[in-house]
């Protein structure tokens, strides 16, 4: 009696939602079949298909007949090719790869997953379907601990949470927030698989709230499709699900570099003269951000405008090129929001470029800017006159966009949307969460056509799973400049991060509020800029962001912090290509080391070699860290520590920041702008330790420039070896690629061997032994060896034999 009875209850529509947990599922079993790397499985209510896009990773979708289904906006179209197996009895299909399997029973219609024959997770129930609601439900272990959810400050497990999917301003945020900038329909376990919701939809996500069995994902409409990836550590998690839903390009080179940026430069004059200030105090500066007063002279009134205030910028284009000429690129704030009141309303109305109202003309709403339309980013018209005007910009000298409010941050229900590439209309709730993500793919996408040589910036504070494959570079929103926002930065950019979201980075010394400047504050969340993959101080002008303009000794502590990240340049260039290969974060849980870390926020990995403490407390010249096990050595001084719990030192100069027994890290001197990067210079420090008896690392290096460097082989990768015994330790130096216009015929290469006991007693280069003094120091105090060498394209080999 079990089938007909389900079939009966599926055609009872007014059934109410708490009955579904006992029925909903995707029909009974009809008929399958196989079509390349998809199973197709036909039901009584539908059809699912089942694709693999990576051998650790299936695409499910399962299609109603008359429920409508918007498109999929989390996959990046780029499946690896796989080998699939499907293998059927009379209760369940399995259908499997080399490493995933997904077992579907035949009865329940449910789907379990697993990973080389290990359980992963099962569906409970699995899909449902009503009017206004749709979603799957999952079934929790015991014990299982759940990232996810995009940002968030509920702490890294967040089981036990239900969360809005909405992506949603929260202006001046500090020690908590529980619906933010950037929602993301996905979760990952620390069993080791990730779920993402295809759903661009009003929604939430239940994660043991309301049953704490149960992950449930549910949205008032949208697209009823979810990824699963797996892996057999949360690194290699990373990687399955970043294959899947897409890796970050590279970023141009000055992204590493300092920012100059406010709220706001009111004028040409004013821009000119911090540019010219940070020169005369002889600071790093990359580039300039202009905010809203680039259009405008006020705030009110002229959102929409996107062309220059030529009464403050009276010669933009020739401050383009000045700065241009120093090494200093210019970011432009825009907005998807065009006021009525706005130069560019009346062609925006003509154009009909703006999203609709239901009786077919401009929605308009007011919002604290003034009286506006938005940006209808879905439709092609929207799209090509947007571009346009990014590309007369472009072409007078502006290097960057910088896309704000871009949830949308005020965005009626009722607005409707024209989805060019599915000739379908939505409403606002069905797309929101996806309104970053488009208007970042229409300036990338436009960008790589219309100058295919350059690589594209473009900073936005909203999107999707999956939005990094289109160069986004996002930041945490307008964070309160308080210690408890300072707090909250390290949790913020773990979550992001493993999903994809690598270049998440905060506004540095805080955005929001702030009575009087408050000097520790400022140095402290300077000091971890070094270590995030984006240095750029911003905030509101009543408290000067730049360290240009505060008293000595600030000056003083900020150029430190600025000066050593421009000296780990290549470093951060290396770590920007493992993300693009692999799709690992620049800041990294330590829970990728040891599993019990999973909760810690206190401290971070940035790569693999820097083990990163900020101080977010006032008054704090000492603190406890936590290790992960092996040998670490302290980046200041070399002092020698041991996995587990130590007190050290971090007075107002510096933050704790250990280096990992083994790790290669690459620097060059100090310059003060990219443009004159060079690694002609180069200083490779080795931390050796006893305990390592093998170890590697690498140098990236390109031109900066082009999109397509990997992808051509354009460019260097030094891979550095070490081999180590009680009597010697062998270094070697490779280089792999086929380099770049533009790179060094040689390198000056200082290599600094740490962790030395006592001198060596010989040392070889290529089998040669080194005699002159000037080839090599040792140095007793800090126990660090130098030997210098230079390297054109022959590998080199360096062994210190050590006496008996």
């Amino acid at each position: 009696m079990l089938q007909p009875i389900r079939t009966l209850r599926r055609t009872l529509m007014g059934i109410t939602l708490c009955c579904a947990s006992a029925w909903a599922d995707y029909g009974d079993y009809r008929s399958h079949r196989v079509e390349g790397q998809t199973l197709i499985v036909d039901t009584t209510l539908g059809q699912l298909s089942v694709s693999v896009v990576h051998p650790t990773a299936m695409y499910l979708h399962f299609a109603e007949p008359g429920r409508r289904q918007l498109p999929g906006y989390a996959l990046s179209g780029d499946s690896v090719p796989s080998a699939v197996v499907v293998s059927e009895t009379d209760q369940s299909l399995m259908f499997t790869t080399a490493a995933l399997s997904l077992s579907l029973s035949k009865e329940t219609m449910t789907a379990a997953f697993f990973l080389e024959g290990e359980p992963l997770v099962t569906e409970a129930a699995g899909y449902y379907a009503f009017e206004t609601v749709r979603g799957f439900r999952f079934a929790l272990q015991d014990g299982e601990k759940i990232l996810g959810g995009g940002e968030r400050v509920l702490g890294m497990d967040r089981r036990g949470e239900r969360m809005p999917l909405y992506n949603r301003a929260h202006y001046g945020y500090n020690g908590a927030s529980s619906q933010m900038y950037y929602s993301l329909p996905a979760v990952m376990s620390d069993r080791n698989y990730a779920l993402v919701f295809d759903n661009s939809a009003r929604g939430a996500l239940d994660i043991g709230h309301t049953r704490k069995d149960i992950l449930g994902f549910e949205a008032s409409a949208g697209r009823t499709a979810y990824l699963i990836s797996a892996g057999t550590s949360m690194p290699s998690l990373v990687e399955s699900l970043t294959a899947a839903v897409g890796r970050q390009p590279l970023p141009p080179r000055w992204a590493f570099g300092n920012f100059a940026s406010r709220f706001g430069y009111h004028s040409e004059a004013e821009t000119r003269a911090v540019v010219e200030r940070f020169r005369q105090q002889s600071i790093p500066l990359d580039a300039v951000v202009l905010d809203l007063y680039w259009f405008g002279p006020d705030i009110i009134g002229h959102m929409g405008r996107l062309d220059w205030d030529r009464n403050a910028f009276p010669d933009p284009e020739r401050m383009l090129r000045d700065f241009a000429q120093d090494g200093i690129k210019t970011v432009l704030i825009s907005e998807p929001f065009i006021l009525t009141s706005s130069t560019r309303w009346d062609e925006a109305q003509e154009a009909g470029i703006l999203a609709r109202s239901i009786d077919g003309g401009a929605r308009l709403f007011d919002f604290y800017f003034g009286n506006t339309g938005l940006v209808d980013v879905f439709a092609d018209p929207a799209r090509r006159w947007l571009w346009n005007i990014y590309r007369d910009l472009h072409d007078q000298g502006v290097a960057g966009i910088w896309g704000d409010l871009g949830e949308p941050e005020v965005h009626p229900a009722d607005t409707l949307h024209t989805i060019s590439d599915s000739d379908q209309q939505a409403t606002a709730d069905e797309v929101h969460n996806v309104y970053g993500h488009e208007w970042a793919r229409l300036v990338y996408e436009n960008h790589r056509r219309d100058y295919p040589t350059e690589r594209p910036f473009i900073m936005m504070r909203s999107g999707f799973i999956g939005t990094q494959r289109y160069g986004i570079i996002p930041w945490t929103g307008d964070v309160e400049r308080s210690w408890s926002g300072l707090q909250t930065q390290t949790e913020l950019s773990l979550q992001m991060g493993l999903f994809g979201l690598g270049y998440i980075h905060s506004d540095l010394g805080g955005f929001a509020g702030g009575d009087s400047f408050d000097r520790e504050l400022y140095t402290r969340w300077l000091q971890m800029g070094t270590y995030q993959p984006v240095f750029r101080p911003h905030a509101q002008e009543h408290i000067a962001p730049e360290p240009i303009f505060h008293d000595r000794r600030t000056r003083k502590l900020a150029k430190a912090a600025i000066d050593q990240r421009y000296r780990l340049l290549p470093y951060l260039q290396t770590l920007a290509f493992e993300n693009t290969i692999t799709g690992l974060p620049f800041v990294r849980p330590l829970m990728f080391d040891d599993p019990a870390l999973f909760d810690h926020t206190a401290s971070y990995l940035f790569g693999n070699a820097f083990h990163v403490t900020p101080i977010t407390e006032p008054g704090v010249r000492a603190t406890e860290i936590t290790l992960p096990s092996g040998v670490w050595f302290d980046f200041a001084d070399d002092t020698r520590l041991e996995g587990g719990v130590h007190r050290v030192a971090a007075p107002l100069q510096r933050i704790p920041v250990m280096v990992r027994a083994g790790a290669f890290v690459p620097m060059t001197p100090l310059v003060q702008t990219t443009q004159d990067y060079s690694s002609e210079s180069l200083i490779l420090h080795y931390y050796d330790d006893r305990s390592v008896t093998l170890a590697g690392g690498q140098l990236f290096e390109d031109d900066g420039e082009s999109p397509t460097s990997i992808e051509d082989g354009t460019y260097d990768l030094l891979r550095f070896a070490a081999a180590r015994d009680d009597r010697q330790l062998v270094l070697e130096l490779a280089r792999l690629g086929r380099g770049y216009a533009g790179m060094p015929v040689a390198r000056n290469i200082t290599l600094v061997v740490h962790n030395q006991e006592e001198p060596p007693a010989q040392i070889l280069l290529d089998g040669v032994p080194l005699v002159e003094p000037a080839d090599s120091d040792y140095d007793s105090r800090r126990k660090q060896l130098r030997i210098r060498l230079t390297q054109a394209d022959a590998t080199r080999t360096v062994v210190i034999r050590y006496a008996p």
